[in-house]
């Protein structure tokens, strides 16, 4: 798929428009955002994600259409995944409900941003060396097992992450442990000093650096083509705002997501091997020419990844509600 250099512009415009507008309507003025609002927020941008799907389906062919919505999928389930973390950062740095909109927001466009260039450097990989798919794979797969051995205990690794890297950051940089309404920096005995919000801020971002090593391949896996790879990345962040509040409360009650999360990962990785052993050109795996495996469709990949995630979804809440019960 051939996407041009205008029409690249145009869609990092408009996404970049649709973040203005987000901050100038609703972050602008300090304010705990009700259900109602959060819930036609989060359906408004999900229902630009299935517009602009089904106008790529148009334009380009429903080969395209179904890599974004699977990649979409995806990125959605790994976001909701970093909304875990989100309330751990939150609560490590105490920052009032209503100024964390503010946060949320700055820090997914700097994850964007961080992500576009890892997409880049992923872009430019593939078409040069074809051994990376190998690569990718074998990393999914890796985090897979990662994510089920660290079930059950995943607040209380990624609290000790959050603390590391906040002692780094005051390390680095002078700050105040007092807010000072939703400024990022104030004066403290005439110093100019980095407030808890800012300090929040910075250990979202460094953190989403690691949310992309395992989402950018995930994707890759689906699709070949940066465009697809980005858009679906910035339509998953546009709307995780509005979904932190909410499903804020119903984030515990998803117990069995991080299984589902492992399973789509390692079908992914699965799927990336077998591509990588299509394309093969490593001189010391089948002589260097391509070894005759199947390769799993971008349908296939669709179903697989909504059934496993609507699944684990159930499954995580009737587990819940039993557990009331008793």
């Amino acid at each position: 798929m051939h996407v041009s250099s205008v029409v690249w512009a145009l869609s990092i415009c408009v996404v970049l428009g649709l973040f203005v507008f987000d901050f100038f309507t609703h972050v602008r003025r300090p304010h705990e955002p009700s259900l109602r609002e959060s819930g036609f927020w989060s359906a408004t941008y999900i229902g630009l994600a299935v517009v602009f799907g089904i106008g790529l389906s148009l334009v380009a062919g429903g080969r395209y259409g179904g890599e974004f919505f699977a990649g979409f999928v995806t990125e959605k389930a790994l976001s909701v995944d970093n909304l875990f973390v989100f309330v751990i950062i939150m609560g490590t740095f105490a920052v009032p409900r209503i100024y964390q909109q503010k946060v949320l927001l700055i820090g997914i466009v700097l994850a964007l941003v961080m992500r576009g260039a890892f997409i880049a450097v992923g872009a430019a990989a593939i078409s040069t060396f074809s051994w990376v798919f190998y690569l990718f794979g074998l990393f999914l797969l890796l985090t897979a097992v990662k994510l089920v051995r660290e079930s059950g205990h995943a607040e209380e690794a990624e609290e000790q992450r959050e603390s590391r890297v906040a002692a780094f950051v005051k390390r680095v940089l002078p700050t105040t442990d007092s807010y000072d309404g939703d400024r990022l920096l104030t004066r403290v005995a005439g110093r100019r000093v980095v407030t808890p919000l800012l300090l929040a801020l910075v250990v979202i971002g460094l953190t989403d650096v690691l949310f992309a090593l395992d989402s950018i391949p995930a994707v890759y896996g689906l699709t070949n083509e940066a465009y697809i790879v980005f858009m679906a990345n910035a339509f998953a962040l546009m709307g995780l705002r509005q979904l932190y509040f909410l499903i804020g409360g119903l984030l515990d009650r998803l117990v069995y997501l991080s299984y589902g999360l492992s399973i789509v990962l390692g079908f992914i990785g699965v799927k990336l091997v077998l591509h990588a052993l299509h394309e093969n050109t490593l001189p010391f795996v089948n002589g260097g020419r391509h070894v005759a495996v199947p390769e799993v469709s971008t349908a296939t990949s669709l179903v697989v990844i909504v059934v496993v995630l609507a699944v684990t979804t159930v499954a995580s809440l009737l587990r819940s509600r039993a557990d009331a019960r008793a």
